[in-house]
């Protein structure tokens, strides 16, 4: 890794609590965890802060929700602020009343994945933990919800610098997914590239860590275009 690279997560370390994007974590609201009414296909996401839509003026600008609204989805969307495979998580397994608890509780038709972003601030001192938790995170969804649609994203990423790390836990989420045959969009982590709070025409919000309503409008049209792809598309 280089020394640019080491003093870009440590510069964002320092501005974040235990060195995780808005790690100011908090357990997830009931409205964010209880099912719409309605007939359409219920869509669980499991994320972090740029699944929850941190930084956009309204949750409704989130790329979550704007997929979601589009598809006639019924969205539940637990994402937390922070949120990793083992960053900021206070519970693991089931019972627990984790993320992937929630999850499951709602029974959902589809489940995204979007996660991996904040681990890599703890990669350096639990890089065996994260790999064993990724693959215990989607196994235990998989198990439990056998008859679910999975779509795994490529972690996300927010700045130009990409540490070694982000490759190696993109390809540990990639390796899981296949373990339990859900779809992989990859190239998740370039979808912001040229936009960072660094650039010119930035598409990040005021606290330089997360999208904006541009740039989550954007990451929507990435995921649509993505799904579309899918086979069978979504």
């Amino acid at each position: 890794m280089s020394r640019r690279i080491r003093h870009t997560i440590a510069a964002v370390g320092a501005l974040v609590l235990g060195g995780s994007l808005a790690a100011c974590s908090t357990a997830p609201s009931a409205e964010s965890t209880a099912v719409p009414e309605g007939d359409g296909p219920v869509v669980a996401f499991y994320g972090d802060s740029y699944t929850l839509g941190t930084g956009a003026s309204d949750y409704t600008k989130r790329w979550s929700t704007v997929i979601s609204e589009q598809r006639g989805w019924r969205e539940v969307n637990p994402s937390v602020n922070g949120l990793g495979f083992i960053n900021h998580r206070n519970a693991f397994g089931e019972g627990s009343g984790d993320l992937p608890d929630i999850v499951i509780a709602a029974e959902p038709d589809i489940v995204f994945v979007t996660m991996g972003l904040n681990d890599n601030f703890s990669y350096a001192s639990s890089a065996d933990r994260i790999h064993e938790q990724i693959t215990a995170d989607l196994t235990r969804l998989h198990d439990a919800l056998p008859d679910a649609r999975f779509i795994v994203v490529e972690p996300f990423w927010y700045t130009a610098e990409r540490p070694e790390s982000l490759a190696v836990i993109s390809g540990w989420v990639e390796e899981a997914a296949a373990e339990i045959d859900a779809d992989y969009i990859p190239g998740a982590s370039r979808w912001l590239d040229g936009h960072y709070a660094e650039s010119a025409d930035s598409w990040m919000a005021s606290d330089g860590l997360h999208p904006d309503d541009t740039g989550y409008a954007h990451m929507a049209e990435e995921m649509d275009a993505a799904l579309a792809a899918l086979t069978p598309p979504l």
